[in-house]
């Protein structure tokens, strides 16, 4: 039995979809589904849901990340990422958020609201040099879109594969970055990656993006250096997520943060449904799935 939050998905003959009504399956139905696909944007409550099927052989995260579904998987179960569905999306909005805080959009917003004509000079993408952490296919896409930018990409990867170099490499390229884009999986080891310290190799004048999570970076320390007005930000995750009313961050100067909406866009439709079909049909007719993390299916 499969639940999806669509109704009307084109499905193989023996595959059998359960009721639905978008948002969450019937409770009734829960030791029945064997095949789940949680609701997008579904949070907590649609991800928690697996430990209540008893059935379940398959949990296909319409996410790419899926550090939260990791920690609560039940044993015997394949985990399934949606690599590949936001990557134009993401990468859109990690570019518009490094235009939209090295131009000082946050501020013209404010001018805008209170009707001020505040003429500025901003910093300018073109002839900067980016860094992007995290070389999987987002951030190879955002590398490629920059090409029309004139920057120059430093990449960088655990690995330093495909070009990228080496994360050990990082802190002694980093004072020379005008661009950080954040879009690595979050991890003990990428946790606060950009911590206090490596905040303060960041060149005046240089603004960090993050598009990856928000335990990536820490925040508190991030206020203090948009508080001293040496860089800029643009954040579209943030930790703690949602951010509370009175934090910081959304009082500091320099700063835009959109509400961790990367790959939620109108692109997200029609490409989650494909990859959904694709893997109920292999599930189905028992080909390998595609874009397995973890689980007796694991590559």
């Amino acid at each position: 039995m499969i639940w999806t939050q669509w109704s009307d998905l084109a499905l193989p003959l023996r595959a059998e979809h359960l009721p639905t009504d978008g948002k969450s399956p019937n409770p009734d139905d829960l030791s029945k589904i064997t095949f789940y696909v949680p609701r997008y944007m579904g949070g907590r409550a649609a991800s928690e849901l697996i430990i209540k099927m008893p059935a379940l052989k398959v949990v296909q995260s319409p996410n790419a990340g899926v550090e939260d579904l990791l920690k609560i998987l039940p044993i015997g179960v394949t985990l399934c990422n949606a690599a590949g569905v936001h990557d134009a999306s993401t990468a859109e909005l990690a570019i518009g958020l490094t235009i939209a805080a090295r131009r000082g959009f946050a501020q013209f917003a404010i001018d805008q609201a209170n009707e001020v004509w505040g003429h500025r000079t901003g910093h300018s993408l073109a002839d900067s040099r980016v860094g992007i952490v995290g070389y999987g296919n987002i951030g190879k896409l955002i590398a490629k879109q920059l090409s029309n930018f004139s920057v120059e990409v430093i990449a960088f990867s655990r690995s330093g594969k495909d070009g990228a170099l080496p994360m050990s490499e990082f802190d002694q390229v980093l004072p020379t970055l005008d661009v950080v884009i954040l879009i690595l999986p979050l991890s003990p080891e990428s946790h606060h990656l950009m911590d206090k310290r490596r905040l303060s190799l960041l060149k005046d004048g240089a603004t960090l993006v993050n598009v990856a999570r928000g335990p990536v970076l820490d925040s508190l320390a991030l206020v203090a250096e948009l508080e001293s007005g040496r860089i800029s930000a643009g954040l579209d995750v943030t930790d703690p997520e949602p951010l509370p009313k009175g934090h910081p961050l959304w009082s500091a100067p320099n700063v835009t943060i959109t509400p961790h909406v990367g790959g939620d866009t109108t692109a997200f439709e029609k490409r989650g449904r494909k990859l959904v079909e694709e893997q109920i049909r292999r599930f189905v007719t028992g080909e390998p799935l595609s874009n397995v993390v973890a689980g007796p299916n694991t590559p």
